[in-house]
């Protein structure tokens, strides 16, 4: 009688034992995926509207550019650059300037509150612009995250609305993984929430090439997103589809101003018009 209980109870437990060795592998199993990955900001402190477009696009030597009677001058800067001397700025002609905010959703620049408070402090017309991580996070996240640390429009026509900078990826791919269709809808969700949040149209910043090579030139931003353009030579050259004209060419890498050299296209009360709210 012993022995057949027992062997009833063996056979009890043996798909108890089977049981809990399948749960024993499932546990390991889960525990051997690993996390995911965080986004890469190692190179977000030097990261800069231009950095990407010098590397791949190189710059025109030796490129003289005569004085524009009909152009403003301006700059922009980022954390790399430290602390901004504004006054000596200002009485080097810089009549505006855009700084580095954000760069995706896990990077703000240091120097942030020093270089775009000091600008305005200044006298110098301002704004912000956000280096764009297409692969990290998407266009509407991105433009929450730039408006909610310092990416905004104030009326006190001295804020420029904020800006894009589209540009080939620092990090791998150069258009971040993306197709042509994809990288444009990003782009689109981006200014879209800029848009409707801060009720102003961001600037693009870009270049012809990078432009045509990662959205397809894509032609629908001319008529609500003034562009600013990239190119490191004599002429402006030619524009990305959709716009006619550019309001800001980025001209040079270094110069008499802090950072990257630019004009705007037209007198300062165009600059002025732009910070008051005009298309």
């Amino acid at each position: 009688m012993s022995r057949t209980v027992a062997g009833h109870d063996e056979q009890r437990r043996r798909p108890r034992l089977a049981a809990a060795g399948a749960l024993a592998a499932f546990a390991s199993l889960v525990v051997a995926v690993p996390a995911e990955a965080s986004p890469d900001y190692s190179l977000a402190a030097t990261n800069f509207a231009g950095t990407q477009i010098a590397l791949h696009e190189g710059v025109v030597p030796g490129s003289a550019r005569a004085e524009p009677t009909d152009q403003t001058l301006g700059h922009d800067v980022s954390g790399h650059q430290g602390a901004v001397d504004w006054a000596a700025a200002s009485a080097g002609g810089a009549k505006f300037t855009y700084v580095k905010a954000t760069e995706g959703t896990g990077f703000v620049n240091p120097q942030y509150a020093q270089q775009y408070d000091g600008a305005h402090n200044a006298g110098l017309i301002r704004g912000a612009y956000h280096f764009a991580r297409p692969d990290i996070s998407g266009g509407a996240q991105q433009a929450e995250y730039f408006i909610a640390h310092g990416g905004g429009w104030r009326a006190d026509g001295k804020t420029l609305p904020g800006a894009l900078d589209i540009e080939y990826n620092p990090y791998g791919e150069v258009c971040y993984g993306k197709n042509q269709a994809d990288m444009t809808a990003w782009i689109t969700d981006f200014t879209r929430t800029y848009l409707a949040k801060v009720k102003r149209s961001a600037l693009i910043y870009t270049s012809t090439a990078w432009w045509k090579r990662c959205t397809g030139n894509a032609s629908g931003f001319g008529n609500t997103n003034p562009l600013w353009l990239a190119r490191y030579g004599p002429e402006v050259g030619e524009l990305p589809a959709g716009w006619d004209k550019q309001s800001i060419w980025q001209f040079a890498r270094g110069g008499g101003l802090p950072g990257d050299q630019n004009y705007y296209n037209g007198p300062f009360g165009r600059v002025v018009a732009l910070a008051g709210g005009a298309a």
